[in-house]
């Protein structure tokens, strides 16, 4: 994916006529793949109350997902997804406070900065994409992943990914327009995988989200990483 690219996303609860939903709405299976994700943060998760969610995931490298323009509500989140190690670097240390660290590895300031696995997660996904009728060809698809994590938590995930905020509210529109087709109740909310295993392997920590979150949304209502992040 382009650095620097936004994440529109909306999480919903997949029932078993999900995909066959998703074919009857024209919708194509790009892959079916299996990934571990491993998510890092400092022992007081400096970084998820900062809403900032760091992953590796196997084979596909590191990702910080930042929180995206503020203002629109819905039961939707907006990431900017950073790709490139300096980039993240340079990120983890402005969010965290840590000056001199450079522009390295993310792998070399794991240790300097504090950072440690605060989950390991393996899923099963399957990658769909479509197109609503009468959108402009030149628009882009959107994406539909239906995942399983190990652990035995099920949810999916309407995405569209745009270069500017000014692309948000149509890419908004778009999503719930495709919610409701799959038959996704509108105010409905879906915890990422990330705040599910957290609740059920870490009570502690995923209480102190809640606490940090209890002015604003509640922390399932952010990403998985897959999230909070996906």
């Amino acid at each position: 994916m382009a650095q620097g690219l936004i994440e529109v996303e909306r999480k919903f609860l997949p029932g078993p006529g999900t995909e066959e939903r998703l074919q009857e709405l024209g919708g194509t299976l790009e892959y079916r793949v299996t990934f571990r994700d491993t998510y890092y943060d400092t022992p007081e998760l400096s970084l998820m109350q900062a809403d900032h969610w760091l992953r590796r995931r196997e084979d596909s490298g590191w990702e910080l997902k930042c929180p995206g323009a503020a203002g629109v509500l819905g039961p939707h989140t907006e990431y900017k997804e950073l790709t490139a190690e300096p980039t993240i670097v340079a990120q983890l240390c402005k969010v965290l406070g840590a000056d001199g660290l450079g522009a390295g590895d993310v792998a070399a300031v794991l240790g300097p900065l504090g950072l440690q696995e605060v989950a390991s997660f393996v899923t099963k996904r399957s990658a769909w994409k479509l197109v609503l009728l009468g959108a402009d060809e030149e628009e882009p698809q959107l994406r539909v992943d239906l995942d399983t994590a190990d652990f035995g938590y099920a949810v999916g995930e309407v995405e569209a990914l745009v270069h500017e905020e000014a692309e948000v509210p149509t890419a908004l529109e778009k999503i719930h327009r495709l919610s409701s087709m799959l038959g996704v109740p509108a105010q409905e909310t879906a915890p990422a995988k990330l705040i599910v295993y957290l609740q059920r392997f870490r009570p502690q920590d995923y209480q102190r989200l809640l606490e940090v979150n209890s002015s604003r949304e509640r922390p399932q209502e952010t990403e998985d990483p897959d999230h909070c992040l996906g």
